[in-house]
């Protein structure tokens, strides 16, 4: 994926997603103790339909031809959302496939976007199975949540959007106004759109759930393989193992994956509500957990952009004390 194709990307699905906003916070308001450099939050969490997963959405139903029968999808929750959102505004047809730890606001936004949706067994790799057994009897086009390049497209326009909005833009000699970049890692199509556009440009960093160590299960074992699937993200966070197609991008241009566990997890969450009121899924919480955690721990001078991802969850919960 070249600058210029995410570009061409990024104008094609400009009409119908969100440039989202960046913030500067102060580290200590969000309990973060070591960010001298500065503290940005990226909010793709008021992206349209709820998270990132609605730029590769878009790009996977523009940049692909779809059948009359339309799209199929499985998904932990957000990229159903997407998909489905993203199928409505089309006028194409959509079939989702979740599993049953999906959550309940995810699940209902789907219904509310009027595509099929079908509960498949208890985790994603589930769904997965659900969604490849009717792309196989009809035809339908499949949307991969992460391991298929249209969507690595679509997520690493958030690379590109970020460089316009904290530097000098495209332009390859100008600063970047960032150093490093903590993006949420589950299958890693978040990260690999964003490691892709951004490499040679800023540091790039996962962080994934220590009950869900996907990306770093594949980096001890040289390529993709099953890992554990649970924790407090496992709807968003959890696939049983990192895209092939994703792989050999991060284990090139990420410099490292931090874990953080589900307490911190929490305390981040809660920690976005309480300064600056704003709603996080887990999954999205994850990159403030690793600072708050201390799992990630900047240089005195290094200016760190947090990746907020999503926020189809239930806001009571997050405002909980």
């Amino acid at each position: 994926m070249t600058p210029a194709e995410v570009e061409r990307t990024r104008a094609l699905i400009a009409p119908w997603v969100r440039r989202t906003p960046v913030v500067a916070l102060d580290p200590a308001d969000l309990g973060v103790a070591q960010a001298p450099g500065g503290l940005v939050l990226k909010l793709e969490q008021l992206q349209r339909a709820g998270s990132f997963k609605t730029r590769g959405a878009f790009a996977n139903l523009l940049l692909r031809a779809v059948p009359d029968v339309g799209v199929v999808a499985a998904s932990g929750g957000n990229h159903g959302v997407a998909v489905a959102h993203a199928a409505q505004r089309l006028g194409v047809r959509a079939r989702i496939h979740v599993p049953t730890i999906s959550a309940p606001a995810k699940i209902a936004a789907i219904r509310a976007s009027g595509a099929d949706l079908v509960v498949d067994g208890d985790r994603y790799a589930d769904a997965l199975a659900g969604a490849r057994e009717w792309e196989r009897r009809t035809g339908a086009l499949p949307v991969h949540a992460f391991d298929q390049r249209e969507t690595l497209l679509g997520t690493a326009t958030l690379g590109a959007e970020l460089l316009v909005q904290l530097g000098g833009g495209h332009d390859p000699g100008s600063d970047p106004g960032f150093d490093t970049v903590l993006v949420p890692v589950g299958g890693g199509g978040l990260l690999g759109g964003v490691a892709a556009r951004l490499a040679g440009v800023v540091r790039v960093v996962g962080v994934e759930p220590v009950e869900a160590p996907t990306l770093t299960t594949a980096l001890a074992a040289g390529g993709p393989a099953d890992a554990p699937t649970g924790g407090i993200a496992a709807d968003a966070l959890a696939p049983r193992r990192v895209g092939e197609l994703v792989f050999p991008i991060v284990a090139r241009h990420v410099e490292r994956v931090v874990l953080v566990d589900d307490a911190a997890i929490v305390g981040a969450q809660r920690a976005l509500w309480a300064a600056a009121r704003l709603v996080a899924e887990p999954a999205a919480a994850v990159g403030l957990a690793a600072l708050r955690s201390g799992a990630y721990r900047p240089a005195p001078t290094e200016r760190v952009v947090v990746l907020v991802s999503g926020a189809n969850t239930d806001p009571g919960a997050v405002a909980a004390p």
